[in-house]
């Protein structure tokens, strides 16, 4: 008798591709074919169709603009040394990392923000439970462009105004607050201190391996090492220990109230505090949510097994119910992260210079409107996708195998 291949559990041998119309293999390559050449000619219509309107209205195209002079104004630029005599290239580079910073420490906030109000949400205080709730409420059914209006009109109203010669409100001498923003102190760069910055990636590296050797230990013997005391000391004691044999000490510029304004020092202005605060109690009421279904996703019996063997609830949530709800938390958690990075365009609105901001004062200096928006999507876009690699490279590491 023949055997049957899909009952040996192997496939039939392959037929081939015939050239006759009810083939389904040669349909399916025909309509990818035309999808494909129907897309190149729309693109190629909209890309010729606009550079024949901006030829006749005699607009300049490409991307030339970008080595011209700015004279472009920029309050906050941490990271590169700009002067509005820079070209529009480097205005739009502050932008770029004025957008990374306020995405990176949003994300930061809002994770550490939510979680801890999701794992409120299931306490067993009453108070604290409807407190969390609450706050859940309010915050994710308020919009957030009106948060960051309220949260600017509150620092411009109650911070207290500069006067010349005196000192503005401070706190031990080193943080002032005016309606400037917050003024503290900042580090003097040596190049001596890259000693400390490898001492820094040693640290973090070493923290790795002693935390994974812990873990091997506890598996084998049951015995519980202090991981996190023990990492903490190494990712800061090296770094220490390295600028204190090879760098230089460690110098600050304080700021200091001179005859007609604060000088030295660095500052947080209102509207980067502003959007942070939005961006981070707003986005932290969705990834609250999301932590506490997460977490009720994992059975109970995973509770009550933990607690037969004498471990206390924090370390129950820490160690057995974390790590098996992070594998339902870990998706929709990404998507709030690449929210956070969008709406930090609305940054706009309350005068914060990122990429948005100064992509469109560009654009109304140069009438490059197109070249803009394209830098704006591109910037936006590389941001998203490297998020979405990272997130999506996670959560298959900890995803359950079969075996």
């Amino acid at each position: 008798m023949a055997s049957n291949p899909r009952a040996m559990g192997r496939r039939p041998p392959s037929a081939g591709m015939k050239l006759s119309w009810s083939d389904p293999t040669l349909r399916a390559i025909v309509y990818q074919v035309v999808i494909v050449g129907l897309v190149a000619a729309g693109i190629y219509y909209l890309v010729y169709n606009t550079m024949v309107n901006l030829d006749r209205r005699k607009i300049a195209s490409g991307f030339g603009f970008l080595a011209r002079e700015a004279g472009l104004p920029i309050g906050d630029s941490p990271f590169i040394d700009y002067a509005p005599t820079r070209s529009y290239f480097t205005a739009l580079m502050v932008g770029v990392l004025n957008t990374l910073r306020v995405a990176v420490l949003g994300i930061i906030l809002a994770t550490i923000l939510g979680t801890t109000i999701g794992i409120a949400r299931l306490s067993k205080n009453w108070l604290l439970a409807k407190m969390a709730l609450v706050y859940v409420e309010v915050m994710r059914n308020l919009p957030l462009l009106l948060q960051l209006f309220f949260w600017w009109a509150l620092f411009l109203a109650f911070l207290p105004e500069a006067v010349p010669g005196e000192a503005p409100p401070n706190l031990f001498g080193l943080y002032f607050m005016t309606k400037s923003g917050l003024l503290y102190p900042s580090l003097i760069w040596h190049d001596s201190y890259w000693a400390a910055v490898a001492g820094l990636a040693l640290g973090i590296l070493a923290a790795v391996g002693i935390s994974r050797w812990a873990t091997e230990r506890q598996a084998r013997t049951g015995q519980i090492f202090p991981t996190f005391s023990v990492g903490l000391g190494v990712i800061l004691g090296l770094p220490l220990l390295a600028n204190a044999l090879f760098g230089a000490p460690f110098e600050f510029d304080l700021p200091v109230a001179g005859r007609f304004r604060m000088t030295g020092g660095a500052v947080v202005s209102p509207e980067l505090a502003a959007l942070l605060i939005g961006l981070t109690t707003y986005t932290a009421a969705f990834i609250a949510e999301i932590v506490r279904s997460g977490i009720q996703a994992v059975a109970g019996g995973q509770w009550e097994a933990a607690g037969a063997l004498g471990l206390p609830r924090a370390r129950v949530l820490r160690l057995v119910v974390l790590p098996q709800a992070l594998r339902v938390i870990i998706p929709p958690m990404t998507s709030q992260y690449l929210n956070v990075t969008k709406n930090s365009s609305l940054a706009v609105a309350i005068g914060y210079q990122e990429i948005v901001s100064i992509a469109n004062t560009i654009m109304n200096q140069t009438g490059q409107a197109i070249e803009g928006v394209a830098i704006i999507m591109a910037v936006y876009l590389t941001i998203s996708l490297s998020i979405s690699l990272f997130m999506n490279w996670y959560n298959k590491r900890i995803a359950l195998v079969e075996r």
